[in-house]
């Protein structure tokens, strides 16, 4: 039998409506899920002035109780950031459809003819944070991939979701498509979450999103498979060859663009021999911008006005206007730092040295790792994926973003003419 929380009335009822559902969207043909996902989006456009309200509510919230800078920045929605959600769910809508992808396949020598084949999970669960914004993009990827989808979000953006879940499933009733499909069990608070963990038979994965701590509570505490999403202590190594001009504008762009996403950068290592050189013009450049530098010794000998930088620091997920600099003396050693400090989420060498590219590359063990880009480019919708479902820094299943293909599984389709095993 499937488990959750008997203590919590209604909360069975939920997940049962959401697992009904999902075989409605499971059987529901690509243009009706499109018609679904063009619905969400003309009634983001159509309601934004309530979602914004409503967000409203939720920023004057948290900022009585405290949220910081960084989560606030997350929290928020406006006219422009609600546009980019309803376009967004019109770039999934115009994406290839995976359900029904046949992956591989044979004919055995006795004619039998066997395929694997793309197939929803089913029930997705999300437990997320003060991430408005991931409500919609995880609904409109859930839809597209034929689940149905039990969110989470959280009490500071509580407002905010109830709109936001509200217009969607107006949306799929509009076009003939079950409620249910879509749901918010934030009313049921806490214990809501703790039940979504224990609620294995009724759902089929569950996904956190959010900070190291919730991340690890529900990979710890879940009896659901987890895809787990990492934090993001993101570095960037400027070796000894980099160009000036790339190492101040992508380090810039990597810290500065949008400081409370996982995507970041949290650490700047330099080569000691291009320590002098590009420093200076990096973290004046920084510092111009408003972030406060926390650097070991041999940076602060170079650049005087950074804060010395404490054991913590290093592997600190700030989401704010901060970031760690140190000086290395090898790649080799830019590397070990990395494997020590790292979450595996994204790391990026500015070099113009291809040696030392292809060895970064091969030796950094991150779910992306770049060359002479910013960090800020991993991203769902960076990578045409439309929107994302989060940054999988696990190795089993998915890794990277997450888009339509890694909220599918496989099942094996076998067709005979009456064989049998001999």
């Amino acid at each position: 039998m499937p488990e959750t929380d008997a203590a919590l009335p209604g909360f069975e009822a939920r997940l049962d409506d959401a697992r009904t559902a999902s075989f409605a969207l499971a059987v529901a043909t690509t243009a009706q899920r499109n018609s679904a996902l063009h619905a969400v989006a003309a009634h983001l456009r159509g309601a934004a002035h309530e979602v914004i309200a409503a967000n409203a509510r939720d920023l004057d919230a948290g900022r009585e109780n405290g949220l910081s800078d960084g989560l606030l920045d997350r929290l928020a929605l406006d006219g422009r950031r609600v546009e980019a959600l309803a376009a967004a769910v019109e770039q999934v809508a115009s994406l290839t459809d995976p359900v029904g992808e046949v992956v591989r396949g044979s004919t055995l020598p006795n004619g039998v003819r066997i395929s694997q084949v793309r197939v929803p999970f089913g029930v997705v669960g999300v437990i997320y944070e003060a991430r408005p914004n991931v409500t919609v993009d995880i609904a409109a990827l859930a839809l597209k991939s034929g689940n149905a989808v039990v969110l989470r979000g959280g009490s500071a953006a509580e407002n905010s979701n109830r709109a936001l879940v509200g217009l969607i499933q107006d949306s799929l009733e509009s076009v003939g498509l079950p409620r249910t499909a879509v749901q918010t069990i934030d009313d049921f608070g806490r214990a809501g979450a703790t039940a979504l963990m224990q609620a294995r038979g009724f759902v089929d994965v569950l996904i956190p999103r959010g900070s190291a701590d919730l991340i690890n509570t529900v990979v710890a505490e879940s009896k659901v498979p987890v895809i787990e999403t990492g934090a993001g202590v993101v570095h960037i190594f400027l070796d000894e060859s980099a160009t000036q001009d790339w190492a101040v504008e992508i380090v810039h762009n990597a810290k500065t663009q949008r400081p409370s996403v996982c995507n970041t950068v949290e650490t700047v290592l330099v080569h000691a021999d291009a320590a002098e050189r590009l420093l200076p013009s990096v973290l004046d450049r920084l510092a111009a911008s408003g972030v406060t530098v926390h650097a070991d010794e041999r940076t602060r000998a170079i650049w005087p006005d950074a804060t010395p930088a404490t054991d913590e620091d290093w592997g600190t997920e700030y989401m704010s206007l901060d970031v760690t600099v140190g000086v290395v003396d090898s790649l080799d050693d830019a590397i070990g730092h990395i494997r020590r400090y790292s979450t595996k989420h994204t790391e990026s060498i500015i070099t113009n040295d291809l040696g030392n590219a292809e060895r970064f590359l091969n030796e950094v063990d991150s779910a992306a790792v770049m060359v002479n880009a910013s960090t800020r480019f991993t991203d769902g919708g960076e990578f045409g994926f439309g929107a994302e479902v989060g940054i999988s820094t696990q190795k089993l299943h998915a890794r990277g973003p997450m888009g339509l293909t890694e909220l599918t599984s496989t099942k094996w389709i076998v067709r005979g003419d009456g064989q049998v095993r001999g």
